[in-house]
């Protein structure tokens, strides 16, 4: 069977009992993720961001490159099982608070488009608390649209601007 990595995105912004502070839920997903058999090549620290939308809690991000024999549907499917486990449940409000976020952002197989999966992650190049975790695990990595690095795309994202007059 091939082996694929993927750079998975983490995020919380819920205290969850008993695991306590949402940095300290990136550390268990990461410990379950490795129980559901992928192997944690390397994670980065968590970063902390404002939330996205109308909630109003601090966001611990991180991100991570699992490897593993799931095929793009199949680590899904595990990922939102994670996240169903730390009490995330399907539907409700967009970009409301949540216990445990998981997304696959890139893959070792190029673009990939699948019934609810589109890999890289639509809205990755336009978001810090992403790209910043990613390019630490994986700087050199290529997103597969643009041809940039990650190390290229954040410091795209986070360049000073000049102020408008």
């Amino acid at each position: 069977m091939a082996r694929h990595r993927y750079v998975i995105a983490f995020g919380s912004n819920r205290r969850h009992v008993p695991i306590g502070r949402p940095g300290d839920v990136l550390g268990a997903a990461s410990v379950e993720l490795h129980k559901a058999g992928l192997d944690i090549v390397r994670a980065s620290r968590p970063v902390y961001s404002r939330p996205l939308g109308p909630s109003r809690r601090t966001y611990a991000n991180a991100a991570a490159i699992v490897e593993t024999t799931l095929e793009p549907e199949e680590l899904l499917a595990l990922l939102k099982r994670v996240e169903r486990h730390f009490g995330r449940r399907p539907g409700g409000q967009l970009w409301a608070s949540r216990v445990l976020d998981l997304d696959i952002v890139l893959w070792d197989g190029g673009p990939y488009v699948g019934p609810g999966l589109v890999i890289p992650h639509p809205r990755f190049r336009e978001r810090s608390f992403v790209l910043g975790p990613a390019a630490q695990v994986a700087p050199r990595w290529r997103d597969p649209v643009t041809g940039l690095t990650l190390r290229q795309l954040t410091a795209r994202l986070t360049a000073p601007r000049p102020l408008s007059r």
